[in-house]
């Protein structure tokens, strides 16, 4: 499952009744709740666990539906977290940053990884510009709808 099929379910999701779902295809499963009207809603990606885990605290700000990139009053495009997870510059600790500040990418590169329940998702540009400010640290942990970039089309 891609990272545009997560998302469509969690549109599906929260233009429902639906409180909880688990959705499974070959080893992959994702369990998407909601909690109630005054507590925003997580996405909580599941694989093989043996024992049941604490949940991630809920996101402090209320997320709507909304896309990864949402553009900005001032022409930049900003570049969201898609889920809950930690953060990564770099595919490893010894390889060069995906990117860097004043780095000039393209539509489809690689800008960074989120790890979720020891998932590695690959978040991509969806526009062409420059990256004009990282928002993160390597290895913090980001929630759902968080900025992670800003980037000048």
């Amino acid at each position: 499952m891609n990272l545009n099929e997560i998302k469509q379910l969690i549109d599906m999701v929260n233009s429902s009744d639906l409180q909880e779902t688990t959705i499974e295809k070959g080893d992959f499963k994702i369990t998407l709740k909601r909690y109630s009207a005054a507590v925003p809603s997580q996405i909580l990606p599941v694989q093989y666990q043996p024992a049941p885990q604490a949940l991630p605290s809920a996101p402090s700000q209320a997320p709507a539906p909304a896309p990864v990139m949402s553009e900005q009053l001032s022409g930049l495009i900003e570049v969201c977290s898609p889920i809950v997870g930690t953060y990564y510059q770099s595919p490893s600790p010894d390889s060069p940053p995906f990117v860097a500040i004043n780095d000039t990418i393209k539509k489809g590169d690689v800008l960074c990884i989120i790890e979720a329940m020891k998932l590695m998702n690959e978040i991509e540009a969806e526009v062409s510009g420059t990256i004009v400010e990282i928002l993160v640290e390597n290895g913090q942990a980001v929630e759902y709808d968080q900025p992670l970039f800003r980037i000048k089309p």
